[in-house]
């Protein structure tokens, strides 16, 4: 009841901490920064498209609005006065309750997690590892690191749509993990049409949906059961073959349905939103295909914009097609390495697509953190832990620093800020490398506690 306590305050203050700082004087002007809002996420460009619909132009004119149709007739209103001044306070309040329902929401997939690992656990006779020390609350864990993230918070106060998207992520992995077809077919529907990269977490999703959350690897159950077996044959049932999960295609095939009837409705919607202003292919071609061209050089905290401010453009579409399939190569060998770990392999997908996304911002940055949360226990013996928390620090205080001398004080130029850039995507890649391969470390230790205990 205590932790319990402790854990509620703590999401109070953080709760009370965001609204301090968004009604504060807007002196901190985090609206403009090019870490938090980019093209897709930017609440500024947004009031600016809602301008344009209120004018009867289209809201992509001009190529401010990049974003969905949907979230502009949600939110547009709300960054408007009745004096016709800007006013982003509504919106800001809003942001708040996304990120308290997806920290919720994180918790409530750590806690759905921690349950059927521990009854995985004891049904391979490993009990007496979950009552060491450092088997902790992983849903509390993720929930406080995502809501306490300066990160997260920043990005909650600074005028970014990245809230909203990341809500969707999270909203369509809880129904997976609870195995609500219809709730995670929406959830993926909405954070793909906002931001299209959730799109490759289709793999995740359907292997929670059919197969179940994430266990200890089938062979383990297997080579448990089998050894059993020999030392004594009349006992068939120390470990019971139905604990081996076998893939189910019927939520699988619900979920392709209702993410069929969803993706049929939101794209109805968009069409109607945009009957006078060129309708779907109009919408298609500002977003998604903005996305996929980068079209947008401005800068930001991935490294795409600076390659092809540089390349020839007769390279341009080479490139273009190598970035993003770059993403796809590395779908299928995750997925079958880690397929006995959905939500483990969806926070892996996140992060890689975060790191060679066109417009990354650091909301991005802050979801895939709150998520590695939910392992804190499989992760322990995690390597560069420390080394991996000074880098995110480090980026995270010099980037705005080289952005000022590069823009505003001219004694730097775009390769001090490009080099902050660098110096993220590598930490990004360290950090997938490292928890990658801190979770087969983990399993192979299973295997071993197994193949002791028999």
């Amino acid at each position: 009841m205590v932790k319990k306590r402790h854990f509620w305050l703590s999401v109070t203050i953080s709760l009370l901490l965001r609204l301090a700082l968004i009604l504060l004087p807007k002196n901190l002007n985090l609206g403009s920064r090019p870490e938090i809002a980019t093209p897709l996420t930017s609440l500024r460009r947004l009031a600016e498209g809602y301008w344009l619909k209120q004018l009867s132009l289209s809201p992509y004119a001009g190529s401010m609005y990049h974003g969905s149709p949907l979230l502009l007739s949600i939110l547009g209103p709300l960054t408007v006065k009745s004096d016709g001044q800007n006013d982003h306070l509504l919106c800001s309040l809003v942001f708040v309750v996304a990120d308290f329902i997806t920290a919720m929401l994180i918790r409530a997939i750590g806690q759905k997690l921690q349950s059927s690992y521990s009854q995985s656990l004891r049904t391979l006779n490993l009990a007496k590892l979950l009552e060491t020390s450092r088997n902790v609350a992983a849903g509390d864990v993720g929930a406080l690191v995502y809501l306490w993230n300066p990160l997260t918070i920043v990005t909650c106060v600074g005028s970014s749509t990245s809230p909203i998207e990341n809500l969707m992520v999270v909203l369509s992995l809880y129904g997976a993990c609870s195995r609500l077809a219809p709730l995670a077919a929406f959830g993926w529907v909405m954070a793909t049409h906002f931001s299209f990269y959730p799109a490759i977490l289709i793999v995740p999703v359907i292997l929670l949906l059919g197969n179940g959350l994430d266990a200890p690897p089938k062979k383990l159950f297997l080579q448990g059961n089998s050894k059993t077996n020999e030392k004594n044959p009349s006992n068939v049932t120390s470990h019971p073959r139905h604990m081996i999960r076998c893939f189910s295609w019927r939520p699988v095939l619900h979920f392709v349905l209702w993410a069929s009837l969803w993706s049929f409705y939101v794209l109805a919607l968009c069409s109607i939103s945009l009957k006078q202003y060129g309708g779907l292919p109009e919408m298609l071609k500002k977003t998604y295909g903005f996305i996929l061209t980068v079209e947008d050089l401005s800068p930001n905290i991935g490294i795409l914009w600076y390659f092809f401010a540089e390349v020839f453009d007769f390279f341009r579409v080479f490139f273009l097609i190598v970035f993003h399939v770059n993403i796809l190569f590395m779908i299928l060998p995750l997925a079958i390495r880690l397929n006995h770990r959905p939500c483990f392999l969806a926070f892996v997908y996140i992060a890689i697509s975060s790191m060679l996304k066109s417009y990354p911002s650091i909301g991005d940055t802050a979801l895939y953190l709150g998520l590695l949360g939910l392992f804190i226990n499989e992760l322990a013996d995690m390597h560069f832990s420390f080394f991996l928390f000074c880098g995110y620090v480090g980026v995270s205080l010099l980037s705005p620093v080289m952005h000022n001398l590069w823009i505003w004080r001219g004694t730097g130029n775009a390769n001090f800020y490009f080099a902050t850039a660098i110096a993220y995507a590598c930490l990004q890649i360290i950090l997938v490398v490292e928890s990658v391969g801190a979770m087969l470390n983990h399993d192979r230790m299973l295997r071993k506690q197994v193949v002791a205990s028999l």
